[in-house]
């Protein structure tokens, strides 16, 4: 049947020549993955799947899809971006975030049951990171925090959180104050960390992570980030 949604793209992979499979977390129907035929190919931008360019990581769609029960593969009917991003592809540091995302929300988002509240709070992070001018170098970590409360996990407190990552990796008064800062203040905050400390918290957030998103694992953009924060 055909459903109208929203969605954010994760991810995508090559299929045959001109086509791709798309992964999408949609607001309705949770996270379904796309085959688009012909994307690839030149004159595609009249076909049902749009252009390439619609398929990049966490872009902010509207479609119409063909969905139906129990099925692996789904294709789009429709499909356009109402909300282009204005300062997101042309920031060096903005694109590394982007890419280490992408990459967590993939071992993150596993359900194909709709969350509209988690769809929301994705699609209002991915606007505040497109305009963000200041402290854009800790956006990732409040991200990953904020996130945590959608996914089930998150625990109330930074005393919480370190009483459970610190018998992994060690932790101090400052990353205390650091955690509990990047917990309950808003995106942009002012929240002094250098880049030795800001890379200890990461590791400090990515080691909460493994212990309750299963096989979880390494992140094979963590050293692309890191490279491209400094």
């Amino acid at each position: 049947m055909l459903q109208k949604t929203k969605g954010i793209v994760l991810s995508y992979i090559r299929y045959r020549e001109t086509s791709i499979i798309v992964k999408i977390y949609t607001e309705v129907l949770g996270l379904q993955s796309y085959i688009v035929n012909g994307v690839r190919s030149s004159g595609n931008a009249k076909s049902g799947g749009g252009r390439m360019g619609l398929y990049q990581p966490l872009t902010l769609l509207e479609l119409v899809v063909y969905h139906q029960e129990r099925a692996n593969l789904h294709r789009i009917r429709e499909i356009k971006c109402p909300e282009p991003f204005v300062y997101l592809p042309m920031d060096f540091q903005k694109t590394g975030i982007v890419l280490f995302l992408t990459e967590l929300l993939s071992k993150s988002l596993k359900s194909e049951e709709p969350n509209p509240v988690l769809y929301q709070f994705l699609h209002h992070s991915i606007h505040v990171l497109d305009g963000q001018q200041e402290g854009v170098q800790n956006f990732h970590l409040q991200f990953l925090l904020k996130l945590s409360r959608y996914l089930g996990f998150a625990t109330p407190t930074a005393d919480d959180f370190l009483e459970e990552v610190s018998p992994y990796i060690s932790a101090d008064a400052i990353d205390r104050e650091a955690v509990e800062r990047l917990l309950l203040e808003p995106y942009g905050a002012p929240i002094p960390l250098n880049g030795e400390r800001r890379r200890h918290v990461l590791q400090m957030i990515l080691q909460f992570y493994r212990l309750h998103v299963a096989d979880f694992g390494d992140l094979k953009s963590l050293p692309v980030l890191q490279e491209m924060q400094g």
